[in-house]
């Protein structure tokens, strides 16, 4: 079980984007990466294809793990994710600065 899953809000902790709110599109376990909607964006050189325009194409780049923070349910800042059982059994990731369960 993940800290931070796909969907997920996040802060970003350090690096040009500090501060920035966005949401993971997608975690790359092995790598201890996320690519996150709007964070890290960097300018790729496309070649023209049939299918595809050629020029600049501007695109997420994944960033580490450890520069980003799940942003708090209640108010949007950052927080560290515990886990807890519920009564039913389920395990549920809840954010520790609120005690809120963080959906997903």
């Amino acid at each position: 079980m993940n800290k931070i899953r796909k969907g997920d809000n996040v802060v970003v902790l350090a690096g040009k984007d500090k501060g920035r709110t966005g949401e993971v599109l997608r975690v790359i376990p092995k790598e201890d990466r996320a690519l996150v909607r709007g964070i890290n964006m960097v300018v790729r050189h496309q070649r023209q294809t049939q299918a595809q325009e050629g020029g600049l194409i501007r695109k997420e780049a994944p960033i580490h793990l450890s520069n980003l923070a799940v942003a708090d349910p209640k108010d949007g800042k950052p927080t560290r994710v515990g886990f807890r059982v519920e009564k039913d059994g389920t395990k549920v990731r809840v954010a520790k600065r609120s005690g809120d369960v963080i959906n997903g």
